[in-house]
């Protein structure tokens, strides 16, 4: 009755709260529908269209049936209101009420000819290999199991990745198109982290995008990229790049750098401390001009002042994705520097240059 009397008094408030709770329900249709958006190729026939582009022009340029045309309006309303899309008037014409879709800054990162394309780290995220393990999310928090990854599959997401080819491939075709927009950022604001360098081993490269970015910017810098075999198998070394297999947790080539992009979160604090002892271990110290170099998140704060929700949202999200495919986590300041010390660093710069990540060089005297 206390309940009921509540909610009459509370009317607004009730339906707000439950307009709430739905929009988290269905949050997951924004990004199936951006899917879906993908593997129609409507960013790139817009893009190709050189102007706005009419509904009906687009359904006529799009690879559907004709009795599911008129469904298309309904699925590009919601990527406008996501922000993907904009409703533009299309030059030329009188009618002021006709308008063309056009990308936006977003959308523009999604086209296949874009060479910063986010597409490929979008359909890896997106593949039921990945979204599968959230519906054993509670499960995983009643059983001794590693991950909800692993309840899902049965295997660790490394372990996996190593005996099915198709899941192999797109992981690190999702990996190379980030490293590519990475790479291009560091090259052009951050060049200073890598001047200076004689040599620098990047571990856990996969098929070396990043590094093959670095290694053409910097001629001289003797690059090599240790990650596991299956991931480096038949990849050819160049004049100052080459590949080795290997395991990081074992052994890492010595080098004047070690870096570790988007490696750390992966892992454990116990893992991580393992991985930068035998960092340190390549590495000669700060005066003879050694560094570990971690390209990853550095977690904002709203107790900080930080007023970005998007970013911090964000960066909350890759946290939950650590935990659910695989052991890892992001981290604040002080959690970094609690590793480093740890591992048995003595200093660190962070640099925050990379959007929602940052550079951090860590050094030992």
């Amino acid at each position: 009755m206390d309940l009921a009397r509540n909610l009459g008094d509370h009317g607004g408030e009730f339906f707000q709260a439950q307009a709430h709770i739905w929009n988290h329900i269905f949050n997951f249709i924004n990004s199936m529908s951006l899917k879906c958006a993908i593997q129609l190729g409507i960013p790139d026939i817009i893009h190709k269209h050189g102007q706005p582009m009419t509904l009906d022009q687009l359904i006529d340029a799009l690879p559907i049936k004709n009795a599911k045309a008129p469904f298309i309006y309904r699925l590009m309303r919601i990527l406008i209101h996501s922000g993907f899309f904009i409703e533009a008037k299309i030059p030329g014409t009188e009618n002021d009420n006709q308008k063309g879709y056009l990308l936006t800054s977003a959308s523009e990162l999604l086209l296949k000819t874009n060479p910063f394309s986010v597409t490929p780290f979008l359909l890896a995220m997106l593949d039921p290999i990945f979204t599968d393990p959230w519906h054993h999310f509670s499960q995983w928090f009643q059983n001794s199991d590693e991950s909800p990854f692993y309840t899902c599959h049965g295997r660790p997401l490394w372990e996996l990745a190593g005996h099915e080819p198709r899941l192999n491939q797109f992981f690190n075709e999702a990996m190379a198109s980030d490293a590519r927009l990475v790479s291009s950022m560091v090259i052009k604001d951050s060049k200073h982290v890598f001047e200076g360098l004689n040599s620098l081993v990047d571990v856990g490269g996969g098929t070396g995008t990043f590094t093959e970015a670095i290694a053409d910017a910097f001629p001289r810098l003797k690059c090599t990229v240790l990650d596991l075999p299956h991931v480096v198998d038949g990849l050819e070394s160049s004049k100052n790049l080459a590949y080795v297999g290997g395991d990081m947790f074992e052994a890492i080539p010595p080098a004047d750098t070690v870096l570790l992009k988007w490696i750390l979160h992966d892992w454990s604090d116990e893992e991580c401390v393992q991985i930068l002892r035998k960092c340190k271990e390549a590495i000669p110290s700060k005066e003879k001009g050694g560094k570990v170099i971690i390209i990853d998140i550095l977690l904002k704060s709203q107790q900080k002042g930080d007023d970005d929700h998007e970013a911090i949202e964000t960066q909350l999200l890759f946290d939950m994705l650590m935990m659910v495919l695989l052991k890892g986590r992001e981290r604040n300041e002080k959690d970094w520097a609690k590793l480093f010390f740890e591992a048995g660093f003595n200093d660190y710069k962070i640099t925050a240059a990379l959007g929602l990540r940052s550079i951090i060089e860590v050094y030992y005297y």
